[in-house]
């Protein structure tokens, strides 16, 4: 009983893991499609350099995505999604009249 309940708990680790990784394309996807909301958006001279920012970031997010080794470097391409996403919102409030 015992070899059961500790094969479940190793089990459901070595799942959970993979999954944290898997995390990053859903933010960085977030990110995109507000980036392209906001580029539908009429853009003015403040909203423009936020886009611009934010797809920088988006790019950085991917790059570090995919080189990653360590859970650092998921956590540095969630942040990355994440403040684009921010970038984003913003130009998206500064086009609204």
């Amino acid at each position: 009983m015992k070899a059961q309940v500790v094969i479940a708990i190793l089990l459901v680790l070595a799942l959970a893991a993979p999954a944290l990784a898997f995390n990053c394309p859903v933010v960085i996807k977030q990110a995109e499609d507000l980036i392209r909301k906001a580029e539908g958006t009429k853009t003015n001279a403040d909203s423009k350099p936020l886009i611009d920012e934010a797809k920088k970031l988006v790019g950085e997010a991917k790059t570090h995505h995919e080189s990653a080794k360590t859970k650092k470097d998921h956590a540095d391409a969630i942040r990355k999604a994440k403040t684009a996403s921010a970038y984003a919102e913003e130009a998206i409030t500064l086009a609204t009249p």
